[in-house]
């Protein structure tokens, strides 16, 4: 995630943002997600310090979520690619913001979300512990939950009828079917 999103942030910090949502619950949201994608596993990996809630699964379940690993990449990486200088890790609308509608946004409205889905869903398989590995799944269903329809009402304030647009042709995390 990191080598994915630091060019990205890197590029983007020279944009010029014209509204943004940074809130106390924007915060904690953000913090929680790094704490439990990043912090806690690497913690608990190179520690051991969370081994009392340590869990076993067989290894079929940690092939699995290491193959996840590679839709969360490509889907992670190509949704920062086709966003460009649209991408910001806040709620940001940035002067000359554009909605985008293709690459993988032409199907999909957030396919970064999906994609950390995916990788949310496989922590657990990879990371056998209770706090390190699962902690991730309801610190994302939290911010899928809390903060989505706060990004949803900013692009719809921002965009209009064009979102509205977007909305009916593009599923929200997986493709829609053709009519």
């Amino acid at each position: 995630m990191c080598a994915i999103r630091t060019p990205h942030s890197l590029r983007n910090r020279t944009n010029m943002v014209v509204e943004a949502r940074k809130d106390a619950t924007e915060i904690a949201l953000l913090t929680a997600m790094f704490l439990t994608m990043m912090v806690l596993p690497l913690l608990h990996l190179a520690t051991g310090i969370f081994a009392f809630a340590d869990y076993a699964l067989p290894d079929w379940a940690t092939g699995i979520g290491a193959l996840a690993q590679v839709p969360f990449a490509w889907l992670f990486w190509r949704s920062h690619a086709d966003l460009g200088r649209n991408w910001s890790p806040g709620l940001e609308v940035r002067e000359d913001h554009a909605l985008i509608t293709s690459g993988v946004y032409g199907r999909v409205r957030n396919p970064m979300y999906a994609a950390i889905w995916i990788s949310a869903l496989a922590q657990p398989l990879l990371v056998h512990n209770w706090i390190a590995g699962f902690l991730i799944i309801p610190a994302f269903a939290a911010m899928w939950f809390i903060r989505v329809p706060n990004e949803k009402a900013l692009m719809r304030a921002r965009f209009g009828d064009a979102w509205d647009a977007f909305c009916a042709r593009a599923g929200q995390l997986f493709p829609r079917r053709a009519p």
